[in-house]
């Protein structure tokens, strides 16, 4: 099975979906429509920071990382935050989630950023064995005030 790794297309737009619902079916979340149809416009716009690399298996996707960077006080350069990274658990256990990780370091080190940065559920055991493969926590609690 090849697993290969790439940006995210027009073409790619119901693969995407789908991947997506099942990330918010994970985290039993319902955005509107309007919000998928955002993220994705965002995605696909050169212009705008947002990105995705899709890892596909054998040419189908089955994961997604959504990341974008920005400047940083701590640093001379950027920084990188992966916001949301997925793997269809039918295709769990093969390597895409590392994958997606390294690909996004390898970038990252190609671009000049200068860190990347990610958080996940402090229960998601899972997800936090493969963080922990790269580097540990850092100790910092997330807080998250509404706006509108």
């Amino acid at each position: 099975m090849a697993l290969t790794i790439d940006w995210a297309k027009p073409e790619d737009e119901a693969a995407f979906r789908a991947l997506w619902q099942g990330f918010l079916a994970y985290y039993d979340v319902d955005l509107p429509e309007t919000t998928t149809a955002h993220t994705w416009a965002r995605i696909l716009d050169p212009e705008h920071r947002m990105s995705c690399r899709l890892a596909y298996l054998d040419g189908k996707a089955i994961g997604f990382a959504i990341h974008h960077h920005h400047c940083s006080s701590w640093v001379p350069g950027d920084d990188v935050y992966l916001e949301d990274l997925f793997v269809a658990p039918s295709a769990r256990g093969q390597g895409a989630g590392r994958a997606l990780i390294e690909d996004l370091i390898s970038l990252g080190r190609e671009k000049g950023w200068h860190r990347l940065y990610w958080n996940t559920n402090h229960d998601n055991a899972a997800a936090r064995k493969l963080y922990d493969s790269f580097c540990s926590d850092d100790g910092h609690v997330r807080y998250r005030m509404p706006l509108r």
